[in-house]
């Protein structure tokens, strides 16, 4: 009989009331394997790939922001997908690479620090969850090896500390520590760029979104993977805050007024390096 019939009893399987960790990938790795996203086979494919993901500090929190475009080879396959996603209340995550398998893997990690939460009946430190998000990236190291990587960026505010933290990954999860700002996906050189030049200490949280705004605007701007700001369809990017109060996404209408505003002042400064005479 499948360990999973509860046909015959009407009682939960064996699995799910024997005591044990609280990771709920350890409980998927021991009891469905073939459910974690390392484990899915795959042949050739193409497969959506999303890209800008930026997020920096600022004084209470960070700020972590993407674009809405995927590709799929030389073609848009999507122009509003989510990259941003609140991990938990404290935390966020953003995704770069095959879009697909990150999105899979985002909802697998919220799962599992709920299930932590509710185990322990406490919520994981940062440093704790920047360590679990490493060890399922790693665990997709075969799929990475086979072109479909899974490279996201996370970040939250460090209830001990009282300060916001950023963390980065590489395809074998390995674990950075960033500080001030930084970007993946295929726009980030040129993200990390305008990073460099506008980010200041003592930003507050609305300066910080606007140098993120920013930050993805440059990187639209020489990078065909990353879309920029898309006025006639109404089309922003997802830009979030993660402070002592917690996960705030930023409205469509912040965001239109701060795209407006960036516009107007690029404009003008093209007006004056004479960029409007022929």
């Amino acid at each position: 009989m499948n360990q999973y019939d509860t046909s015959a009893s009407g009682r939960l399987p064996h699995a799910f009331t024997t005591p044990g960790s609280s990771s709920f990938v350890e409980f998927l790795s021991s009891h469905a394997p073939h459910l974690l996203p390392g484990s899915r086979p795959t042949g050739e494919l193409q497969a959506p790939h999303g890209t800008t993901i930026v997020s920096l500090t600022f004084d209470g929190g960070i700020v972590m922001a993407g674009d809405r475009r995927a590709t799929m080879g030389s073609m848009i396959a999507s122009r509003d997908i989510e990259k941003v996603f609140p991990a938990d209340e404290y935390s966020a995550v953003g995704i770069a690479g095959t879009a697909g398998l990150a999105i899979e893997l985002v909802r697998l990690f919220q799962l599992e620090l709920e299930h932590y939460e509710k185990i322990e009946g406490s919520l994981l430190s940062l440093d704790g969850k920047a360590n679990r998000l490493a060890t399922m990236i790693r665990g997709n190291l075969g799929l990475a090896m086979q072109g479909l990587a899974v490279v996201p960026l996370f970040g939250g505010y460090d209830l001990d500390r009282r300060t916001g933290r950023i963390f980065s990954y590489d395809v074998t999860g390995g674990r950075y520590e960033e500080h001030d700002h930084h970007a993946v996906g295929s726009g980030s050189v040129f993200a990390r760029g305008s990073l460099k030049k506008t980010w200041k200490h003592d930003l507050d949280a609305a300066g910080a979104v606007r140098v993120a705004v920013e930050a993805l605007w440059d990187a639209a701007d020489d990078d065909s993977a990353t879309g920029g700001p898309d006025r006639t369809r109404g089309i922003w990017p997802v830009v979030a805050t993660v402070t002592e109060a917690g996960y705030l996404r930023v409205s469509d209408e912040e965001l239109s007024a701060i795209v407006e505003a960036v516009e107007e002042q690029r404009r003008g400064a093209h007006r004056a390096r004479g960029g409007g005479q022929r």
